[in-house]
């Protein structure tokens, strides 16, 4: 079990917010799609200005409108004025911008310009192809080589940090620590990563054309690379000393509370007695999976609720059913975020375990995913969230039980050794002390 896996790639990516997918009534948009301004500048004109009324008027127009059951007057944004300068500024970007424009571009640009205005780094609109891709994330399952990808910021170089077993990019040969020179004829560090991932997945059965370069080999190496159905682990477990589950969640997608009880049944008929749960490096994800999974330890109550800015309180509880009763730990760091900082701050809570490694990120808020009818959607944050003795914890995070940082004491470069690892070997010796 490798602890470097708890990095982020686009293949293997959940989203980094608990979220809630729904479909809720809107206009259609229409796809907004039509030639460049050069040769039809009031045409395109029309068209963005006809959009921009359509969604952006409907949106936020002045009038009573019904939300939850409430009735609430909203903002007259698109005043006169405002309609009038965005004409004019279309007509300026129709007349001096140096090359032709894409309306659809420009289109989508009004959109995204919307949520940016909000200042809320995890509010966005998303075309139909990013909304596809965020489900993608969501479910932890696509069509693609089944290979986890990085890519440096700075140097836009891209290798690969997982190869998933059973997949294309096993069978194929690729191996972790490739670096991608090419996919088909793009160039690795031209585009940014969401981009070449996109070339890279594909129908079930096609095959990619994919140059790495090997560590410590100068020639290029070059594989075709079949697609196919991956579905993404996000929860492993091990079995430590004989007695002590260790249950790695990698994030918090859809399908991980499911693979997070199958794994406790798994350790449980090994043997069992105590049980580490790793957080670090997690961003979060799906709040329900969050719930389902407290719902499988906790006892009866609430394990975390939101609330939105008129007060609407929302509970998200476990039963009596299930319930765990063995010493516990979570390991937590500075990377633990959302979803994840819900399950440390409910184990904190009923006092079910004990918290070890560095304070959490302190994302305390909630975001929802909403689809529109012509396949684009938007992401919004629509409240706070409460642990359940009521602290939100965002822009503070949450501090362990135990600080201590993270240290391996084995050989870099061999296999990871969660025996070698300093905040494990912390929780399994605080797990024995507790049995004493």
């Amino acid at each position: 079990m490798d602890r470097n896996k708890s990095e982020q790639s686009w293949e293997s990516q959940a989203s980094y917010y608990p979220v809630e997918e729904n479909d809720i009534p809107s206009e259609n948009v229409g796809d907004g799609k039509g030639g460049g301004f050069k040769s039809g500048l009031f045409l395109g004109m029309a068209l963005t200005l006809a959009v921009a009324l359509a969604v952006v008027g409907t949106l936020f127009g002045t009038g009573v409108v019904q939300v939850a059951g409430r009735t609430e007057v909203t903002n007259n944004v698109m005043t006169d004025a405002v309609m009038q300068k965005l004409n004019n500024l279309i007509g300026e970007i129709g007349r001096y911008y140096y090359e032709d424009v894409n309306t659809e571009d420009l289109v989508t640009g009004i959109y995204k310009g919307l949520f940016e205005g909000l200042g809320d780094p995890y509010s966005e609109y998303y075309t139909k192809q990013e909304y596809e891709d965020i489900m993608i994330d969501a479910n932890a399952n696509y069509y693609g080589i089944g290979a986890a990808l990085l890519q440096d910021k700075n140097t836009m170089q891209v290798t690969i940090s997982k190869v998933y077993d059973g997949s294309g990019a096993q069978t194929a040969g690729l191996m972790e620590g490739d670096e991608i020179i090419q996919v088909e004829d793009i160039v690795s560090v031209s585009v940014e990563l969401a981009d070449l991932v996109q070339n890279i997945r594909g129908e079930e059965g096609t095959t990619v054309h994919i140059t790495v370069l090997r560590e410590g080999e100068t020639e290029y190496r070059e594989f075709d690379v079949k697609r196919g159905e991956i579905n993404i682990p996000t929860v492993e477990s091990k079995l430590l000393e004989g007695d002590v589950g260790y249950i790695q969640v990698l994030e918090f997608a859809t399908s991980t509370s499911k693979d997070f009880v199958k794994e406790i049944e798994s350790l449980s008929a090994q043997g069992m007695k105590y049980m580490i749960v790793d957080l670090r490096g997690n961003g979060g994800g799906v709040l329900t999976a969050c719930q389902e999974m407290l719902d499988a330890v906790l006892p009866e109550g609430v394990v975390v609720y939101t609330e939105d800015k008129n007060g609407v309180r929302v509970d998200y509880t476990s039963d009596a059913e299930h319930f765990m009763d063995i010493p516990m730990a979570v390991l937590i760091d500075g990377h633990t975020a959302s979803a994840s900082e819900i399950f440390a701050g409910a184990i904190r809570d009923y006092d079910y375990g004990t918290l070890i490694g560095t304070k959490t990120f302190g994302k305390g808020i909630v975001q929802s995913v909403r689809s529109l009818p012509d396949g684009s959607a938007y992401k919004m944050t629509v409240s706070k969230y409460f642990t359940p003795n009521g602290d939100n914890i965002h822009g503070t995070g949450i501090e362990p039980d135990i600080e201590l940082e993270y240290e391996y004491t084995g050989d870099e470069d061999e296999e990871y050794d969660e025996l070698k690892d300093n905040q494990i070997q912390k929780a399994i010796e605080v797990l024995r002390g507790e049995a004493e």
